[in-house]
């Protein structure tokens, strides 16, 4: 019996930390799509906040449930749809195409990264001051975009995310601390990119930390991964220690 009442209380709780978590559709501005912002209203000191920019397949369930969690943790987060269409699938072959139809026009996607980096400053509950940015996938090389481009960001995060550029990095350029999390067995971002931007980081003099885990696979994070990688005969698999292990890392540079 005393087993089932803190049972109940437990779950009870559990109910209301996550009925404190407010979740609120955006439009951005200048007709370049949408985003979903979270925040905890229960935070009343400003604190930092994180834009979330998804995998290939669109702002889907996974890339708005990672930015549920942050808002969890007190962070303010705002997921973008970096494709501004509102579109989302579970098909490669649909993916493949809403990506190359956004890298053909990266002048919007960093519209729509700077429009939602805007938002973000005018919370309330946002230090300006820290500011972060994550990406998964195709998001992942778009956060490091983001600070290639040398945003003013506290820092930036990038899961299993493609870091290969054609932009060469001046010294000082990048102010954000960069943190990429890579699978040792990525076959979509293999050793010699790596090996690449280890270089190009150094080279800038950039405050980065590199997590590669090794036999692990594309999109790692998620956990809908390895149904997909069978459905589809793609390398893609989810893996619980690299997940853990690089969310944990995030943790760390939120809470520097």
């Amino acid at each position: 019996m005393r087993f089932l009442t803190l049972l109940i209380a437990a779950a009870l709780a559990s109910s209301a930390l996550h009925a404190a978590v407010v979740e609120k559709k955006i439009t951005l501005p200048n007709k370049l799509g949408t985003a979903v912002m979270y925040h905890d209203s229960e935070v009343t000191q400003p604190s930092p906040a994180v834009v979330v920019v998804h995998e290939w397949w669109g702002l889907n369930d996974y890339a708005r449930e990672r930015a549920h969690q942050l808002a969890e943790l007190g962070y303010t987060a705002i997921a973008v749809d970096m494709y501004g269409t509102g579109k989302s699938t579970s098909h490669p072959k649909d993916a493949m195409s809403f990506m190359n139809a956004a890298l053909a026009e990266p002048e919007k996607m960093d519209a729509r990264f700077d429009a939602a980096l805007a938002i973000l400053r005018k919370q309330p509950s946002v230090n300006s001051q820290k500011l972060f940015a994550i990406g998964y996938c195709f998001g992942g090389a778009v956060v490091l975009n983001q600070a290639r481009r040398g945003l003013d960001l506290a820092g930036v995060a990038s899961f299993h995310g493609s870091l290969g550029t054609d932009t060469k990095v001046e010294p000082g350029t990048i102010k954000a601390k960069v943190l990429v999390a890579t699978g040792g067995a990525d076959t979509m971002v293999p050793a010699k990119q790596v090996a690449g931007f280890v270089e190009e980081m150094s080279v800038a003099g950039v405050d980065f930390e590199l997590l590669s885990f090794p036999g692990v696979k594309h999109s790692f994070t998620n956990p809908g991964s390895t149904e997909l990688g069978k459905k589809y005969d793609m390398p893609l698999a989810y893996d619980a220690h690299a997940d853990k292990v690089s969310w944990d890392a995030l943790m760390t540079m939120l809470a520097e």
